[in-house]
């Protein structure tokens, strides 16, 4: 059974900094394109960032360029997004999905820039 499992979320402050992890049990992992969404409530889900398998291209929204950086270690099949300089409207529930064919997803880790 496909899993994939974020964490990391919790709340932060404006201008802080969050590490969210996705866990995937997935075969083949090297070859699936890794994804970040996120939505907020009233709104569409959202692409933050996508990294392709071999980890050598990566794509973020301009609305957190510079800002967020997503890696993977195909090695322990792991995908992270490290946020810094978080700022109100990056609040949302965060996903992670699989894509190679099929697309898995994720349940999603909350995430809330408060002070």
């Amino acid at each position: 059974q496909v899993q994939l499992v974020e964490s990391g979320g919790g709340l932060v402050q404006p201008g802080g900094s969050l590490r969210l992890s996705c866990r995937a049990s997935l075969i083949n992992f090297s070859r699936y394109v890794m994804r970040w969404y996120r939505q907020a409530p009233g709104k569409e889900r959202e692409l933050v960032a996508a990294i392709t398998g071999a980890g050598g291209r990566t794509n973020y929204a301009d609305s957190v360029k510079g800002r967020f950086t997503i890696s993977r270690d195909n090695a322990k099949n792991m995908v992270y997004l490290q946020m810094n300089s978080l700022k109100p409207e990056d609040t949302a529930v965060y996903y992670c999905d699989a894509a190679w064919g099929t697309v898995y997803w994720g349940q999603g880790t909350q995430v809330t820039v408060s002070s």
